[in-house]
Protein backbone atom coordinates (compact mmCIF):
# COMPACT_ATOMS: atom_id res chain seq x y z
CA UNK A 1 0.00 0.00 0.00
CA UNK A 2 1.48 3.68 -1.13
CA UNK A 3 0.02 6.60 0.27
CA UNK A 4 0.57 9.37 -2.00
CA UNK A 5 -0.67 13.13 -1.96
CA UNK A 6 -3.38 13.66 -4.91
CA UNK A 7 -3.94 17.79 -5.80
CA UNK A 8 -6.77 18.85 -8.00
CA UNK A 9 -6.60 22.02 -10.26
CA UNK A 10 -9.48 24.54 -11.79
CA UNK A 11 -7.97 23.97 -15.14
CA UNK A 12 -4.39 25.25 -14.39
CA UNK A 13 -3.30 21.66 -13.55
CA UNK A 14 -0.43 21.49 -16.15
CA UNK A 15 0.71 24.78 -14.91
CA UNK A 16 1.27 23.87 -11.95
CA UNK A 17 3.09 20.17 -12.90
CA UNK A 18 5.57 22.25 -14.89
CA UNK A 19 5.97 24.51 -11.82
CA UNK A 20 6.91 21.65 -9.11
CA UNK A 21 8.58 19.81 -11.42
CA UNK A 22 11.05 22.69 -12.51
CA UNK A 23 11.33 23.94 -8.92
CA UNK A 24 11.22 20.91 -7.23
CA UNK A 25 13.74 19.01 -9.46
CA UNK A 26 10.79 16.41 -10.28
CA UNK A 27 10.03 13.82 -12.82
CA UNK A 28 6.87 13.77 -15.19
CA UNK A 29 6.05 9.87 -14.90
CA UNK A 30 2.73 10.06 -16.77
CA UNK A 31 0.71 13.21 -18.25
CA UNK A 32 -2.63 11.93 -19.38
CA UNK A 33 -5.42 14.43 -21.19
CA UNK A 34 -9.02 14.32 -20.50
CA UNK A 35 -11.06 13.62 -24.29
CA UNK A 36 -8.08 10.86 -24.87
CA UNK A 37 -9.07 7.82 -23.18
CA UNK A 38 -12.45 5.96 -23.64
CA UNK A 39 -14.43 8.12 -21.32
CA UNK A 40 -16.69 11.00 -22.67
CA UNK A 41 -16.04 14.37 -21.01
CA UNK A 42 -17.34 17.78 -21.79
CA UNK A 43 -15.95 19.62 -24.68
CA UNK A 44 -14.93 22.31 -22.24
CA UNK A 45 -12.56 19.58 -21.01
CA UNK A 46 -10.85 18.13 -23.60
CA UNK A 47 -7.39 18.90 -23.33
CA UNK A 48 -7.09 19.22 -20.01
CA UNK A 49 -5.13 17.01 -17.34
CA UNK A 50 -7.04 13.61 -16.60
CA UNK A 51 -4.57 12.28 -14.27
CA UNK A 52 -0.50 13.05 -13.67
CA UNK A 53 2.03 11.43 -11.71
CA UNK A 54 5.27 13.89 -10.86
CA UNK A 55 8.04 11.81 -9.03
CA UNK A 56 10.00 14.03 -6.83
CA UNK A 57 12.97 12.30 -4.93
CA UNK A 58 11.26 9.09 -3.32
CA UNK A 59 8.16 10.88 -3.15
CA UNK A 60 5.20 10.74 -5.70
CA UNK A 61 2.73 13.33 -6.17
CA UNK A 62 -0.64 12.71 -8.11
CA UNK A 63 -2.59 15.72 -9.69
CA UNK A 64 -5.38 16.29 -11.98
CA UNK A 65 -7.93 19.13 -13.36
CA UNK A 66 -11.61 19.04 -12.09
CA UNK A 67 -14.17 19.16 -14.91
CA UNK A 68 -16.29 21.73 -12.92
CA UNK A 69 -13.60 24.12 -11.95
CA UNK A 70 -16.03 26.19 -10.36
CA UNK A 71 -16.19 23.33 -7.74
CA UNK A 72 -12.53 23.40 -6.41
CA UNK A 73 -12.41 25.38 -3.17
CA UNK A 74 -9.48 25.77 -1.22
CA UNK A 75 -9.08 22.83 0.93
CA UNK A 76 -11.12 20.62 -0.89
CA UNK A 77 -8.37 20.31 -3.58
CA UNK A 78 -5.90 18.10 -1.66
CA UNK A 79 -6.95 14.26 -1.17
CA UNK A 80 -5.00 11.55 -0.01
CA UNK A 81 -4.48 8.71 -2.27
CA UNK A 82 -4.29 5.30 -1.11
CA UNK A 83 -2.50 2.64 -4.23
CA UNK A 84 -3.20 -0.76 -3.12
CA UNK A 85 -2.59 -4.22 -4.60
CA UNK A 86 -4.87 -6.31 -2.87
CA UNK A 87 -8.52 -5.92 -3.87
CA UNK A 88 -9.90 -7.83 -0.65
CA UNK A 89 -8.00 -5.66 1.37
CA UNK A 90 -8.58 -2.36 -0.91
CA UNK A 91 -12.71 -3.19 0.08
CA UNK A 92 -11.94 -3.67 3.40
CA UNK A 93 -10.44 -0.27 3.86
CA UNK A 94 -13.01 1.31 1.58
CA UNK A 95 -15.96 0.12 3.59
CA UNK A 96 -14.20 1.06 6.59
CA UNK A 97 -12.47 4.47 6.02
CA UNK A 98 -15.70 5.71 4.36
CA UNK A 99 -17.93 4.54 7.07
CA UNK A 100 -19.66 7.80 8.92
CA UNK A 101 -18.52 10.01 5.97
CA UNK A 102 -19.82 10.75 2.35
CA UNK A 103 -18.83 8.16 -0.74
CA UNK A 104 -18.75 10.58 -4.10
CA UNK A 105 -17.65 7.76 -6.31
CA UNK A 106 -18.47 3.98 -5.44
CA UNK A 107 -15.55 1.59 -5.76
CA UNK A 108 -16.15 0.25 -9.28
CA UNK A 109 -14.13 -0.88 -12.13
CA UNK A 110 -12.59 1.24 -14.68
CA UNK A 111 -11.43 1.75 -18.13
CA UNK A 112 -7.87 2.23 -16.62
CA UNK A 113 -7.83 -1.44 -15.48
CA UNK A 114 -8.58 -0.78 -11.99
CA UNK A 115 -10.74 -0.80 -8.83
CA UNK A 116 -11.39 2.93 -8.02
CA UNK A 117 -13.13 4.79 -5.57
CA UNK A 118 -13.77 8.18 -3.74
CA UNK A 119 -14.81 9.65 -0.67
CA UNK A 120 -15.12 11.76 2.20
CA UNK A 121 -14.04 10.69 5.42
CA UNK A 122 -16.19 11.81 8.60
CA UNK A 123 -13.38 14.44 9.95
CA UNK A 124 -13.97 15.67 6.08
CA UNK A 125 -10.37 14.19 4.67
CA UNK A 126 -11.02 13.45 1.06
CA UNK A 127 -9.46 10.08 -0.21
CA UNK A 128 -9.11 8.15 -3.55
CA UNK A 129 -8.67 4.41 -3.69
CA UNK A 130 -6.92 2.90 -6.46
CA UNK A 131 -6.17 -1.30 -6.92
CA UNK A 132 -4.85 -2.18 -10.07
CA UNK A 133 -6.58 -5.51 -11.73
CA UNK A 134 -3.32 -7.07 -13.46
CA UNK A 135 -5.64 -9.94 -14.55
CA UNK A 136 -9.16 -10.00 -15.55
CA UNK A 137 -10.17 -13.21 -13.70
CA UNK A 138 -9.55 -10.85 -10.53
CA UNK A 139 -12.56 -8.80 -11.25
CA UNK A 140 -15.27 -9.68 -9.20
CA UNK A 141 -18.54 -9.62 -11.07
CA UNK A 142 -18.79 -5.86 -11.56
CA UNK A 143 -18.55 -4.51 -14.71
CA UNK A 144 -16.92 -1.44 -16.49
CA UNK A 145 -19.02 1.45 -18.30
CA UNK A 146 -17.20 0.23 -21.65
CA UNK A 147 -18.35 -3.82 -20.61
CA UNK A 148 -21.82 -2.52 -20.24
CA UNK A 149 -22.08 -0.74 -23.54
CA UNK A 150 -20.28 -3.23 -25.47
CA UNK A 151 -22.88 -5.86 -24.14
CA UNK A 152 -25.91 -3.68 -25.09
CA UNK A 153 -24.34 -3.99 -28.90
CA UNK A 154 -24.34 -7.78 -28.71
Amino acid sequence: MKLITYLTFAGNCEEALNFYRETLGGEVLQLSRMGEGQMEVPESAKGKVMHARLKIGENMLYMSDNFDPSSIKQGNNVSLSLDMDNLSQTESLFNTLSAGGTITQPLQDTFWDARFGMFTDKFGIHWMMNCELSERSARTPLETPLEKKEASLN
